[in-house]
């Protein structure tokens, strides 16, 4: 198992704000009832304080919308060699379980991907990704569930491509290139989440796949709307897990040479 790819699991599974403020409230509760009461409810507090601010206030807002404004909505209109589509919008552990397509919040990309086939007929399309899990079982699962929707959205299942052994963003942009061959002044279309965008074209630049970002799935409102509170604490600290993720894996990437650019700019 790849080195990077399993620390990166590892780690990020201790350091999403929602597991690490359990993992404090916990240890916090655990030595409020052993011997270091006043360590243990002052850890307790922290947890508390910090579901709270990340869960209620807008900070997630904050954190999210400068990934989201790095680069512009795609507005093109000229003609283009092919689409690529990055997996991990899918839930396959549902949809190929009941045999109906499932997606998480971000199916946006599927829902371009097939508008854009569909407005370029002669495009090459491409599916990227087999899958994200730790201990995945070797099926690429992405991938299957992105086969079975693709009817639904008008697309001819032979009509795309696939890599499914990528799993991680950096393997993406690797095995996309050996897959698709891209020569020079090729158009090709990058289409994932807003935010996770700058570290996607940070990866296909490193390997000399020179893409046009098509950022879909934006979370935030705008620049000048991200004062917005959350009803639910579940929705603010899944934004905060989302953000800090990608602002984390920049930073990983950038230092572990997978990116040339700490924060990738148009």
């Amino acid at each position: 198992m790849d080195s990077f790819f399993a620390a990166s699991k590892m780690f990020w599974f201790l350091v999403a704000p929602s597991n690490l403020l359990m993992l404090l409230g916990g240890f916090g509760l655990f030595l409020a009832l052993a011997s270091g009461r006043r360590w243990g409810l002052g850890l307790l507090a922290v947890s508390i304080v910090g579901w709270g601010v990340l869960g209620f206030s807008p900070v997630s807002n904050y954190l999210l919308n400068p990934l989201e404004e790095r680069f512009p909505i795609y507005r093109g209109d000229e003609p283009i060699t092919g689409v690529i589509l990055l997996g991990g919008a899918e839930v396959p552990e549902v949809g190929l379980a009941r045999g109906v397509p499932a997606f998480a919040n971000a199916g946006e990309r599927a829902i371009a991907f097939g508008a854009l086939a569909r407005k370029h007929p002669e495009a090459r399309l491409a599916f990227i990704g087999g899958s994200g899990q730790l201990f995945s079982d070797g099926v690429a699962s992405e991938a299957r569930m992105m086969q079975m929707t693709l009817p639904d959205l008008g697309i001819a299942p032979d009509r795309v491509e696939y890599e499914v052994k990528s799993r991680n963003t950096a393997e993406n942009a690797e095995f996309a290139k050996e897959l698709l061959t891209p020569k020079p002044g090729e158009r090709w279309l990058l289409v994932t989440s807003a935010f996770h965008m700058p570290r996607a074209v940070g990866c296909f630049r490193k390997v000399g796949f020179d893409v046009i970002p098509y950022p879909v799935d934006f979370r935030t409102a705008g620049p000048n709307q991200l004062n917005e509170t959350f009803s639910r604490t579940a929705v603010g600290l899944d934004m905060a897990d989302v953000s800090i993720k990608e602002w984390v894996g920049l930073v990983a990437y950038y230092l572990s040479g997978k990116t040339s650019a700490l924060f990738p700019a148009p």
